[in-house]
């Protein structure tokens, strides 16, 4: 028998291919290619060239441990097409003397992974031979209309996909400061640490076969990763913890970027890193789908409602001080809350719930036994919508529940107010190609206390209580008209016994004199007006206390009693000044200081509560690059930055990165700075990609854990 064409070499050809393919930013000598998007190899032939009408081609495409065609995992199909139907296509590019192009092309819902490619050769009366050409990754394509995570916006693709650094925006609904973070998507290995995280979850683990080939599913992989960033179930990439305790790990507010976290955790054998939190989480989970292919954005939720019972109440406790108390149902408010929005269509929910979906790894509650939560469509959560899939319900509590404040005295509790506005405010994530911050609020709800947000809000909670037994506050609890509040936006709380149609005689309110700045005292004032034509004689408690930022309280380090008398339509002011001396060593890293005032009136039962969240403001590193940034060529970077109070700090380092300017995480051990003291360091690096980059610093110490910087730079190819 004769020998027939025998492959002498193939080239890939991976530079190409990746530029056409979007993947060029993560390599230029491996193959990643995306579905439903043809790529070009070149096969050279030993002893002779490809005669159509002699020989049959059979390409062979293998992904998974036990690749099946019935399951998707394997294909074969012919150059000729004389091996039958596959939605993996090939096609002749051009048939040289001992050469051969081909254009392969993925069908739009192929499974994502890593894939081995394969060739057989059938000539006629020649004998059959088979060689491995090499493998190649294979990615989703927001590029492609036939894909499910289509993006039809070149700018929203340049950003939600191919942008590697963002913000993150933290503070308080009343301070939003933005976070610079290096989501590093397409630095070295970090494709790779992606598909290991897939092979490590417990979907692989118990099901190999089923799991690689559910992986051409959008949402389906998006829940595996979003279990997957948290460690609760499983050997996940980050342990969370919220105690204010992390000798033995980083405190979360250190972090600067996902590409240090994931390498971490591939380094040590996959075991979890320590510490995340919230924006953390998420972070890491926009760098992983961002990666895959799955158009994601980042987004903060201030003021973010965390209802572990489902009824769409948030209950907050109050004893006569005005302290918050820890609450043991495990309700809260967090000060801001961190998740993602994917982008993909919801083929398994009703027309029209497609666009973003919204994904929170931050282990809070199980999902079909596991902690991650969505995908939830954004328009579901809008309209009410909370039986469809996946955890709805949840997410629309986040956003649109409604605080229902109880005062505790002599081991009973009374209902103070039910405020339907404090949950989900200035939803934001960062703008499309544009350092600022886009506020989303009215993709999630209707316009607060509007008909349609509380007709919505009814209809969700009709939805929930379905079925379901009543709880013991939930009596109390029932949606009513909502009783009047006093203040500019800070919670005037009444007693029950006030109706709606009632006007509110007195009403209290905080106001800041001066911005709140770490390492001074907080000055404010407590404006008390009487609204009646009475004399009202007030006693008012006072009380401050740090928050963590999912909203549990630690013990008040400061609390006042104020009398104040009254005339009919007066106004007054009390005057306070918490000393820096006073709140320092009760701070959390967070920053927050929950001031209350609880106050009631001499002859009335009448209690009014009024409460402000203070984030206290460090001063920002600066940055400046010192000449032309280019591609190979040196580049000096000067750092400057201060320790912002009037005592020393010990243990300074400063970190610095920046995907594609530094290879990695760079560390600076400053030591001790003195009080008030200004330094200045600079720094020298060589950039290996060119386009907009960013910088991102931190300044920790042990009085201190995030002083944030950040810098844009143009890395220009040449000079």
């Amino acid at each position: 028998m004769e020998q027939g064409l025998e492959v002498a070499l193939t080239d890939l050809q991976s530079s190409q291919n990746n530029v056409r393919h979007h993947t060029d930013e993560i390599s230029s000598d491996r193959l990643l290619v995306r579905r439903g998007q043809s790529f070009n190899i070149t096969l050279y032939f030993r002893n002779q060239g490809f005669q159509p009408d002699l020989d049959n081609i059979i390409f062979v495409v293998e992904t998974g441990p036990l690749p099946d065609l019935s399951n998707g995992t394997r294909a074969l199909f012919s150059l000729t097409g004389r091996h039958g139907p596959s939605p993996w296509i090939a096609s002749l590019e051009t048939n040289g003397a001992s050469s051969l192009e081909v254009s392969l092309c993925a069908p739009p819902v192929a499974p994502v992974g890593r894939y081995l490619l394969k060739v057989h050769i059938d000539s006629f009366q020649r004998s059959v031979t088979a060689y491995q050409l090499g493998e190649f990754i294979l990615l989703f394509n927001p590029w492609c209309p036939d894909d499910s995570v289509y993006l039809d916006s070149e700018p929203q693709r340049q950003e939600y996909v191919v942008n590697d650094y963002g913000f993150i925006y933290q503070g308080n609904k009343n301070w939003i400061r933005p976070c610079p973070w290096n989501y590093g998507q397409f630095e070295e290995n970090i494709i790779d640490i992606c598909l290991e995280l897939l092979d490590k979850s417990l979907n692989f683990q118990i099901d190999p076969a089923t799991d690689c080939a559910l992986r051409g599913s959008p949402v389906y992989l998006s829940r595996v990763v979003c279990a997957m960033i948290n460690s609760n179930d499983d050997n996940g990439v980050l342990n969370g913890n919220w105690s204010e305790n992390y000798l033995d790990g980083v405190n979360p507010a250190e972090w600067t970027g996902s590409v240090a976290i994931l390498k971490q955790w591939h380094a040590a054998g996959c075991q979890p890193v320590r510490y995340g939190q919230c924006w953390v989480f998420a972070a890491i989970m926009c760098t992983v789908m961002r990666c895959l292919g799955i158009p994601t954005r980042v987004i903060t939720n201030f003021d973010s409602g965390h209802d572990t019972d489902g009824n769409l109440i948030i209950d907050e406790y109050y004893d006569s001080t005005g302290r918050i108390l820890e609450n043991k149902k495990k309700d809260s408010v967090w000060n801001f809350h961190v998740w993602n929005e994917c982008w993909m269509a919801r083929k398994d929910l009703p027309p029209g719930y497609g666009g973003w979906q919204v994904l929170d790894a931050t282990p809070q509650e199980t999902s079909n036994g596991l902690y991650c939560c969505g995908p939830a469509s954004v328009r579901a959560i809008k309209e009410g919508e909370v039986e469809l899939n996946y955890d709805t319900a949840f997410a629309f509590s986040m956003v649109n529940a409604d605080c229902m404040s109880w005062l505790v005295y002599g081991g009973k509790e009374q209902k103070i107010h039910r405020d339907t506005n404090t949950v989900g405010n200035f939803i934001s994530t960062k703008s499309i190609q544009s350092d600022e911050r886009d506020d989303i609020t009215e993709n999630y709800k209707y316009i607060e206390g509007s008909p349609q947000e509380r007709q919505v809000f009814l209809k969700a909670l009709q939805k929930l209580k379905a079925g379901r037994s009543e709880d013991p506050h939930q009596a109390d609890s029932q949606y009513s008209t909502p009783e009047p509040r006093s203040g500019d936006g800070l919670r005037g709380l009444h007693t029950p016994s006030l109706r709606p149609s009632d006007v509110v005689q007195v009403s209290l309110k905080f106001q800041l004199l001066d911005p709140p700045h770490m390492g001074q005292d907080i000055c404010f004032v407590l404006l008390a007006l009487n609204m009646s034509l009475q004399f009202k004689d007030l006693k008012v408690n006072l009380s401050a206390q740090s928050l963590l930022h999912d909203g549990s309280p630690l013990p008040p380090f400061w609390q006042d009693t104020a009398f104040i008398t009254l005339s009919p339509e007066e106004a007054k002011t009390h005057s306070c000044r918490i000393p820096y001396s006073q709140y320092s060593q009760y701070l959390s890293t967070d920053k927050l200081i929950h001031i209350s005032a609880l106050g009631e009136e001499k002859s009335s039962p009448e209690k009014i509560l009024v409460d402000k969240i203070i984030t206290l403001a460090y001063p920002g590193i600066i940055i400046n690059v010192l000449g032309a940034a280019v591609v190979n060529q040196p580049l000096s970077i000067q750092v400057l930055f201060s320790n912002p109070l009037s005592e020393h700090v010990e243990d300074c380092v400063l970190t610095m990165e920046g995907s594609g300017l530094f290879k990695k995480q760079q560390r600076v051990l400053i030591g001790v700075l003195k009080p008030q003291h200004r330094a200045s360091i600079t720094l020298k690096t060589v950039p290996f990609k060119s386009g907009q980059r960013q910088i991102q610093a931190n300044l920790r110490s042990n009085k201190f854990k995030d002083i944030k910087g950040y810098k844009n730079v143009y890395v220009d190819l040449m000079l």
